[in-house]
């Protein structure tokens, strides 16, 4: 016996002694890898990379910009019964564990031990907090030693956070499929819902995808998805956060998943969003703009953004209608007897043009074509079973002209197997689509802030992210002449002032031709007003003008309108020769609309950042007093604007009552269809290559181009009167439809004096051909008819003889 209690004792101090070796060896084992952990302080101030936010100027979300997809929520921005779903799912235990759970970790040794040779998987036992250390500090390796580095950092977690901001770094950080990080990204991009919104089947699904997202897509495994849903019911059942009854309710219910598209979410509005993008990146930078959380606050108005872009489409259709040609199918594919559907949705097609949809042609006869629509896509990515067929008419294609006229039978146009596009007009009814060759820009903005209110860049950014508002830089014509008339109205001369219309010769210098300008159609019309000059757009007065006040000045103004920022100045430019963009110009008719103020055009109000704090407001106007905190019966504040004064305001005024005469009686008589006053002005440059017009209201501008983005001929009398003034028109109409007209306001000081429009002399009232003409004070009709490019021996013109009035001389031409 006494054997036996020896023997045991020396056992037993054999086993203390190893034992004691052991556990020295795991401390100095620990030790060693606790000196290899990462510093897990730093999590105290994470920021993780949150989306950028984009909204129009109602609050509408525009876009998001993002690597990864993921909104920040506090703790206490997230729901109770969601912080339970996943509780139950992940760490039931995890506000009762110091950290690791070691019930758990010992299940997963057995099991492991039991798996070994089998090939499966290691099984783990990590609690939240070992999450929260592998995802923001370690690996994904598999491996003992990074399990014991994320318990370690478990530990030391625990001592210094609280459970809430562990649990809140979880929730923020976990990856849950679909390229959602976090919950409050999950729930909108899986429900398109806030946190708050979610159902107890919603919150369990989102609780069941950290495991493996892809294992339980809703669409690809719906089936288990389903499943483990259910299991993540059950365990908050047994956690006791929810009723079996309202459990039962719940897994009875479908899974109910809608993926919200990545894309822009306001209709035409990408070039808008993309320049919005470029800007950010500009002014903060990529990694701020992907990763910052920014919520932006832009100037775009949805309704006009709609209206800008639909008028844009059919400006552009009809021109290529009028003008173009057939130039065959998107591509032509061997039709399988059995299913052409999912052939057809193979083809790539313009998914920002919603009206239109793609069509196989089936068959053809020499009235009609039978073809099958595009199926619709529903949701996870699969086909409609249901096989759409319609049938075009040729009296429909009429204008798909081939070989230069009209098809006389379908087969002319289409042959089986030619994939198109067509367009439900009418309850069944399709009718055969063609994207333009043409392309043009639209920008319309507010005159006073310089707010950009929409924009559209081309027909599709699908087809061209190209954007022809902002990057093309094109000959303005004779939308440029205004900026002449007014240098010139500021310097010294009235509406009333007459130059000579006749043939003129430039000296262009050495060993270049003789320049000689020309109106559009060649003719010449004699003396007339500045009025008349700006009303029918004539190219030599506008010449002669420029020549006489000199081309340096005018450069001056150009330059200060921000038109060019380096205008040479030759007399050519007068004639809108240099090249500019959409959206320069229309900037520099609106400060021309807002009395002469320099305005500078912006797609941003304001930046905020992840936290809130407003880091940019456009703010142009200076109100010391609006900061006062509350209010005493004192008088409402003055606000003072410190911008430029680029244009005298009665210029600016003379001016715009000349281009009102444009709309009324002269190059643009299309746009009094508007039913308003507007003031506006075409340009057409040369052989027809670019159409512009520009316009405004007293509170709106407007700018429209249209033209190839290769410069070429658009044909003879594809002018900005016939192609850019209908799109203006047709957006004006829907955009202000509803609200009042307005009048353009007068300066006080100004003269309105009747004057004759065709000789600028002085009128009786009542007189034919009388209108009322602005002054500036001090200034009056001339009472002698004085012309500019014509003089005798005493500087007067007296009267040109009728063979030098109708005197026509050819020459190299001129942009019109």
């Amino acid at each position: 016996m006494k054997f036996l209690v020896r023997a045991f004792g020396y056992l037993f101090g054999i086993a203390v002694v190893f034992g004691l070796i052991a556990a020295a060896g795991l401390w100095m084992y620990l030790n060693k890898m606790s000196e290899d952990l990462p510093d897990f302080t730093a999590l105290q101030t994470y920021e993780p990379p949150v989306m950028t936010r984009v909204h129009a100027a109602d609050g509408q979300l525009m876009d998001e910009f993002a690597r990864e997809r993921r909104l920040y929520l506090p703790i206490q921005a997230i729901p109770d019964q969601l912080k339970n779903a996943f509780i139950s799912a992940e760490d039931k235990n995890f506000y009762h564990h110091i950290g690791i759970d070691p019930q758990g970790i010992l299940r997963a040794v057995v099991t492991n031990i039991r798996n070994r040779g089998s090939g499966r998987r290691l099984v783990g036992a990590s609690t939240i907090t070992q999450q929260v250390a592998k995802n923001f500090l370690l690996t994904n390796e598999v491996s003992y030693e990074r399990k014991i580095k994320e318990a370690l950092l478990a530990l030391r977690m625990e001592q210094t956070y609280s459970k809430d901001h562990i649990l809140e770094l979880y929730l923020n950080e976990i990856y849950l499929g679909v390229g959602a990080y976090g919950v409050g990204a999950a729930s909108l991009i899986l429900f398109d819902k806030s946190v708050h919104e979610l159902t107890l089947e919603e919150m369990a699904y989102l609780a069941a995808l950290p495991k493996g997202p892809a294992n339980y897509h809703p669409f690809r495994y719906r089936d288990r998805a389903i499943e483990r849903r259910n299991w993540v019911i059950d365990r908050m059942v047994e956690n006791g956060f929810v009723e079996p009854q309202e459990a039962a309710e719940a897994k009875a219910k479908p899974l109910n998943v809608k993926l919200r598209s990545t894309g822009t979410r306001l209709a035409g509005a990408e070039y808008f969003s993309e320049a919005v993008r470029r800007e950010l990146a500009d002014q903060y930078g990529e990694e701020r703009l992907y990763e910052g959380g920014l919520s932006v606050r832009t100037s775009l108005n949805p309704k006009m953004q709609v209206v800008a872009r639909k008028a844009l489409m059919d400006g552009l259709i009809a021109f290529d209608r009028q003008r173009g040609k057939w130039r065959g199918p998107i591509t032509t594919l061997e039709i399988n007897s059995n299913d052409w559907g999912p052939q057809l949705a193979e083809v790539e097609r313009l998914d920002d043009v919603p009206e239109w949809t793609t069509a196989i042609v089936l068959s053809t006869s020499n009235e009609n074509a039978i073809v099958g629509i595009r199926p619709e896509t529903l949701d996870g990515g699969k086909l409609s079973t249901d096989r759409v067929r319609a049938r075009l008419s040729l009296d429909d294609m009429k204008w798909a002209r081939v070989n230069g006229r009209s098809p006389r039978n379908v087969q002319e146009v289409l042959n089986p197997g030619d994939v198109v596009y067509v367009e439900n007009t009418a309850g069944d009814q399709y009718e055969l689509r063609q994207v333009p060759e043409v392309s043009g820009a639209l920008v319309a903005m507010d005159p006073h802030s310089g707010r950009v209110l929409a924009m559209v860049g081309g027909f599709s950014f699908d087809q061209s992210e190209f954007n022809r508002a902002t990057q093309a830089w094109r000959q303005p014509g004779s939308v440029f002449k205004p900026f002449v008339y007014a240098t010139a109205l500021d310097n010294g001369y009235t509406p009333s002032s007459v130059v000579l219309d006749a043939p003129v010769e430039i000296e262009q210098g050495p060993g270049l031709d003789i320049w000689r300008p020309q109106n559009y159609g060649g003719k010449f019309y004699g003396p007339s007003t500045l009025r008349t000059g700006i009303e029918l757009s004539r190219n030599v007065m506008t010449v002669r003008l420029a020549q006489d006040m000199t081309m340096e000045l005018v450069s001056q103004y150009a330059e200060s309108f921000g038109i060019y920022d380096d205008l040479t100045p030759v007399l050519s430019m007068s004639l809108g020769a240099g090249e500019t963009t959409v959206l320069r110009m229309t900037n520099a008719f609106s400060m021309i609309a807002n009395g002469g103020r320099r305005v500078q055009p912006t797609f941003i109000d304001r930046i905020q950042d992840r936290y809130g704090k407003t880091i940019y407001r456009n703010e142009q106007l200076i109100c010391d007093a609006c900061a006062t905190a509350e209010w005493n019966g004192q008088e409402e504040p003055d606000l003072i604007d410190t911008r430029e004064q680029v244009l005298d305001p009665m210029t600016a005024y003379q001016i715009t009552s000349m281009m009102e005469g444009v709309v009324q009686r002269g190059t643009a008589t299309s746009v009094k269809a508007v039913g308003r006053p507007v003031a506006g002005k075409t340009g057409t440059t040369n052989d027809e290559k670019d159409a512009w017009f520009v316009g405004f209201t007293p509170d709106l501008t407007v700018g429209v181009y249209v033209g190839y983005d290769t410069p070429r001929r658009m044909g003879r009398g594809a002018t900005g009167g016939r192609i850019a003034a209908p799109i203006f028109t047709e957006f004006m109409q829907q955009a202000l439809a509803g609200t009042p007209p307005v009048e353009f306001r007068v300066p006080s000081g100004l003269q309105l004096i009747p004057i004759n429009r065709r000789t600028g002399l002085r009128a009786n009232p009542g007189e034919p051909g009388t209108i009322l003409e602005a002054f500036k004070p001090g200034t009056a009709p001339p009472d002698s008819y004085s012309v500019i490019g014509f003089e005798d021996e005493i500087g007067t013109y007296r009267e040109l003889s009728p063979e030098a009035g109708e005197a026509v001389m050819r020459g190299t031409g001129g942009l019109y």
